[in-house]
């Protein structure tokens, strides 16, 4: 309904309404409020740009481009529902209070409307500049102004006086300018003296002063800067216009009449006087004349004067009325401030109160943790003691033997690198053997490193790997070697090994968490992980799953456990996600901890993706029923519904709080043993199938049936290494 238009710098009508914009969303309320309430034909929108034309006056052009993408745009797409006229100027000033006053007083604008700034009253106050305040106060007399927020007035200033007091034409009632009214004055003058077009009328002709501009503030009443209406004038424009015309011109013109009467008798009766006679009684008359127009400027002047002296006494009145209400408001505004102040008082009271209670219970509850903490060392030093007792013994092997199989450390035996040190591959007792070698640094002393050595090597259960000596002098570990690598080599089918069934991955985690339950159930103590994560999950030729590096953490001190737990958070981005955050946030390490790690490990044996963000995505996947994209696409034939079940707990184990993770007795292995028996065991999985199909084809014997995870420690020690390319892996490494 509406059409935007440069301002070319032409007139405008008289109904018009200036809107001052810029950035602002105040700007854009004000736009659509002068829309849609001011009966305008024509809206120009004025945009005052920041600067300065030395030596000339503000500079009126229309928008570039770059005001039409800042400013403009915005306004352009406010819809109207009228017909309305549209225009778009920008002035150049260093002063936009000027530039918007001077821009409405020169194209003599009707209505200006603007947006409200955001600042509050204490901010005016200490500021001392308010732009809606300015404006106000120096738009013109005629002109009314309109302060808008978010579409409504929040001030407002009706004009003081009617356009037609500054641009109407002069009324037929002016007072003559001075050289009409000598002109005037002499036909007056040769009329009554019943002159001829003799050389009288000629020489009175030719005495004809220059002819001179009238000012309108000297001879136009109606281009005085009087306000024509409003409650402060003491003067009212009514008696005013009629007192001074009627003095002004009506009496002027009498008096000039009756007193060139009274000369041309006397010029008529002497008819012989001399031009300069006349001369002397014109110059008599323009001095009267001059006199009585002194007088009346001086009558302005002096209603002006009471006018502005009456706005001066209003204006005071209301800042003082507004410094009244702002103290009031103030007052108000401290009693609110005292009554919260009380509140956050009596709440911190309570608070204190509280703490108070809880630090209490904490302290009891601090007793009570160290008396279970002494009966549980002195259960720790009995069973030490039995076991000493018992003549516990482990194999002893000798730095000369530990070179002798690793062929004195060569790195092409080096199969992996850990937290704790590096990891060869050896052979003693012709028995292939994986060697940890601990750091310089990790080591204890040779009485603890040789006790905590003989209770791991008493932990013995069929899915965790066996350890089966240790050189205490040069801290050296012997495992068993576990053919197949680790669970993570065969979940990212490194060295091309045929994908695992789904079967046996239900199977895999069954097993993890029953030796992970072992480890938990034992006594004196629990014993934690600390690093479960798929690269410290072995898997043999006969694919039983087994945990390493279990109980690494009690053969080094506390401070290098907790130095290489940090080094791989910092490090390592892949073990950094198994770590419990709750762990690293309070360092506090439980047994929920190896739960969340689990969790992790337990989602990551469905999908074989990198555990980053892993849970997470695996719960939206879920919620929104497209957990089928998220599983590994090398298994075509998931069970979805117990699929489903095994990744809804996995995620529960991943909970950030230890609170939310599920029990690992009654809630995580019931569940895992009924996923692995709903697969079955009797099923060959397409790991194995492939495997023995390769191996029949070349001439060998087939890689057995996997057997139970109940098989004799003998048997796994006496299997054969997995035939493959030999290509390091990192199945030993741990934190």
């Amino acid at each position: 309904m509406s059409a935007h238009h440069p301002f070319d710098g032409s007139a405008l009508p008289l109904n018009t309404t200036m809107v001052a914009v810029d950035k602002g969303k105040n700007s854009a309320y004000a736009f659509r409020w002068a829309l849609n309430h001011l009966d305008s034909a024509v809206i120009v929108a004025v945009h005052v740009r920041n600067k300065n034309i030395p030596n000339q006056d503000n500079k009126v052009s229309p928008p570039d481009d770059s005001d039409v993408n800042n400013v403009f745009s915005a306004l352009r797409a406010i819809p109207s529902h009228k017909v309305v006229q549209i225009k778009e100027a920008v002035v150049d000033d260093i002063d936009v209070v000027k530039g918007i006053s001077e821009f409405a007083s020169k194209y003599h604008i009707t209505s200006i409307v603007l947006g409200s700034t955001a600042r509050n009253v204490l901010a005016r106050k200490i500021i001392g500049y308010d732009l809606p305040t300015a404006v106000i106060k120096a738009a013109p007399e005629y002109s009314s102004v309109y302060v808008i927020s978010k579409g409504k007035i929040v001030s407002a200033r009706s004009a003081l006086r009617p356009m037609t007091n500054t641009v109407a034409p002069p009324k037929q009632s002016q007072p003559l300018p001075p050289n009409d009214t000598e002109n005037g004055v002499r036909a007056n003058a040769a009329r009554k003296a019943g002159t001829t077009e003799g050389s009288e009328r000629t020489s009175f002709e030719n005495i004809s002063e220059p002819r001179q501009r009238h000012s309108a503030s000297s001879y136009s009443m109606e281009n005085l800067d009087l306000p024509s209406r409003g409650p402060r004038s003491s003067l009212s424009d009514e008696s005013l216009s009629s007192e001074t015309l009627k003095f002004g011109s009506m009496d002027l013109t009498k008096d000039l009449d009756s007193s060139f009467s009274s000369d041309g008798s006397r010029i008529s009766s002497s008819s012989q006087s001399s031009a300069k006679d006349i001369e002397a009684e014109m110059k008599r008359l323009r001095l009267e004349l001059k006199q009585t127009m002194d007088m009346y400027s001086s009558a302005c002047k002096e209603a002006i004067s009471a006018k502005n002296q009456a706005n001066e006494i209003n204006q005071w009145k209301m800042e003082e009325a507004r410094k009244v209400e702002e103290v009031r408001l103030s007052g108000e505004a401290a009693l609110a401030m005292a009554e919260l102040e009380k509140a956050k008082a009596k709440a911190a009271l309570e608070q204190a109160e509280e703490a108070r209670k809880m630090a209490e219970v904490e302290a009891l509850r601090r007793i009570q943790a160290e008396v279970k903490a002494r009966k549980e060392a002195e259960e720790k030093d009995r069973a030490l003691t039995a076991l000493a007792t018992k003549d516990v013994r482990y194999r002893k092997y000798t730095i000369e033997e530990i070179e002798q199989a690793t062929e004195k450390f060569n790195p092409a035996l080096k199969i992996g690198e850990g937290g704790y040190g590096p990891v060869y591959k050896g052979e003693l007792d012709h028995t292939p053997v994986a060697i940890k070698i601990l750091r310089p640094d990790a080591a204890q002393g040779r009485k603890q490193f040789q006790q905590e050595v003989e209770v791991l090597c008493c932990i013995r259960h069929p899915n965790m790997v066996l350890l089966l000596g240790a050189c205490p002098e040069y801290g050296c570990l012997v495992y068993e070697y576990l053919d197949n690598g680790s669970l993570e080599d065969r979940l990212l089918r490194r060295n091309n090994s045929p994908p695992i069934s789904w079967r046996l991955r239900f199977t895999i985690a069954a097993e993890i968490a029953t030796a992970l339950l072992f480890l938990h159930q034992s006594k004196p103590e629990p014993l934690v992980h600390r690093d479960l994560k798929p690269a410290n999950i072995l898997i043999d030729r006969n694919f039983v799953s087994k945990i390493s590096d279990v109980g690494l953490s009690r053969l080094v001190p506390p401070s290098v456990a907790d130095t290489v737990t940090q080094y791989y958070m910092t490090s390592a981005a892949g073990t950094f996600c198994y770590i419990d955050p709750e762990y690293q946030q309070t360092g506090i390490l439980t047994t929920k901890s190896d739960v969340y790690s689990l969790g992790i490990m337990l989602l990551q044996i469905i999908t074989a993706k990198p555990p980053m963000g892993i849970a997470h995505h695996v719960n939206r996947a879920i919620e929104k029923g497209r957990l089928a994209e998220m599983l590994d696409p090398v298994v075509t034939d998931w069970p979805l519904e117990e699929t489903l079940a095994f990744a809804k707990l996995a995620v529960r184990c991943a909970e950030l709080s230890k609170r939310d993770r599920p029990d690992l007795a009654t809630v995580v292995v019931p569940e895992l043993n009924r996923l692995r028996d709903f697969g079955g065991t009797s099923h060959f999985s397409p790991f194995e199938s492939s495997y023995n199909h390769s191996h029949t084809q070349a001439g060998r014997p087939p890689t057995p049936t996997r057997k139970a995870s109940t098989m004799s420690q003998e048997s796994i020690l006496t299997n054969m290494a997995w035939e493959s390319a030999p290509t390091p892996r990192k199945e030993h490494t741990s934190c």
